[in-house]
């Protein structure tokens, strides 16, 4: 069987951090195209890498025959068009998280993939972290009863990432923290509870440490120095509770906060048993056994997840396997985000139908 033929759409951070890599090592991948609308990452893709041809705008690869799929690593107000235009082309897409900036920009992506039959996946790449798929399978297997509540806490001191640009520019990300961190979260929670249907949301969120750019002092802005001259109209902060026919979930998040802490897990609360997920690490698993209390640590062999995600979603372009991150599973999660956003936004609860 001959190569899959992919195109990496956007060779910034994510691409070269995680896409590209995983696709290179990859035995059953050539990468044909770095496309990128800044001429010279697409070029230097090329050059880095040693393979592909650099182009710079995505409208001339579209009816290429031999180009199959797709990753999309571009920033989030493009995501929907772009997803949308490879789709109606007959390629198969993989595009990072979030799916789009809001919700309804995530239904058109839906539809479209509904319309074309082809893949249409979401960079959700928790839900092939080897970590994550352990808890999963142990909350399947009952392990820990009935999980009625999951914590959910995404919280750093002073890190508002590249103050000014497009991070914190609605009109580009979307939103701030939630839409930034919090998708992963979020995802990691209604993947191990089996995806629940959300009911009812109420949230809000909160822009005060970086409002004041110029007097915002910060610990670090790891995407890019500060642009004083730019935008800052997202949240740092948000609070919420969301019911679901599953459990309840509260979310705690912060870019910035006046507390010197970085608390970045996960509680999963069962009546039998509970996990705390430390976030990109290990969990440990508290519980009860012949009139004792127990807390299990663990170790396990873990791979890249990146490459995971990146090697599923070239087997199933050719298997035709529906995997977890598909849009038809993580729509759930955008509409859980937008609700947050529309609770805020009215200062009330939202009732889903």
């Amino acid at each position: 069987m001959s190569k899959l033929k992919v195109a990496v759409i956007g060779c910034g951070t994510i691409a070269n951090s995680a896409h590209i890599p995983a696709y290179m090592k990859n035995p059953d991948v050539e990468i044909k195209y770095f496309c990128d609308i800044i001429p010279e990452r697409a070029d230097a893709a090329v050059e880095k890498y040693g393979c592909g041809t650099a182009v710079y705008d995505y409208h001339e690869i579209l009816n290429d025959p031999e180009l199959e799929a797709v990753s999309v690593c571009t920033p989030n107000a493009v995501h929907a068009p772009i997803s949308i235009d490879f789709l109606h082309a007959g390629k198969n897409v993989l595009c990072e998280k979030p799916a789009a900036r809001t919700y309804e920009e995530a239904k058109t992506m839906l539809d479209a993939q509904h319309e074309t039959g082809k893949v249409l996946n979401i960079g959700v790449v928790n839900r092939f972290n080897d970590g994550v798929n352990k808890i999963k399978q142990l909350i399947d297997a009952g392990e820990l009863g009935e999980v009625y509540h999951v914590y959910v806490s995404f919280r750093s001191h002073r890190s508002i990432p590249g103050l000014g640009g497009a991070f914190t520019t609605k009109a580009i990300a979307g939103g701030g923290v939630l839409i930034d961190w919090g998708v992963h979260f979020l995802d990691i929670v209604m993947y191990c509870c089996g995806d629940p249907k959300p009911l009812t949301v109420s949230a809000e969120t909160f822009s005060k440490l970086g409002c004041d750019m110029p007097s915002y002092t910060y610990v670090n802005m790891w995407a890019g120095p500060p642009d004083y001259s730019g935008t800052y109209d997202v949240e740092e902060g948000v609070a919420g509770m969301v019911r679901t026919e599953g459990p309840v979930i509260t979310v705690n998040g912060a870019w910035a906060q006046n507390i010197g802490e970085n608390e970045m897990y996960i509680d999963f609360i069962g009546d039998k048993g509970g996990i705390r997920l430390q976030y990109g690490a290990d969990f440990t698993l508290y519980s009860t056994s012949n009139g004792m209390l127990t807390t299990t640590k663990t170790a396990y062999p873990t791979g890249n997840h990146f490459e995971n995600e990146i090697n599923a979603f070239v087997r199933c372009v050719r298997s035709g396997e529906k995997l977890p991150s598909h849009i038809d599973t993580n729509i759930l999660t955008s509409r859980l985000m937008q609700a947050m956003y529309d609770s805020a936004e009215t200062h009330r609860e939202i009732v889903l139908e």
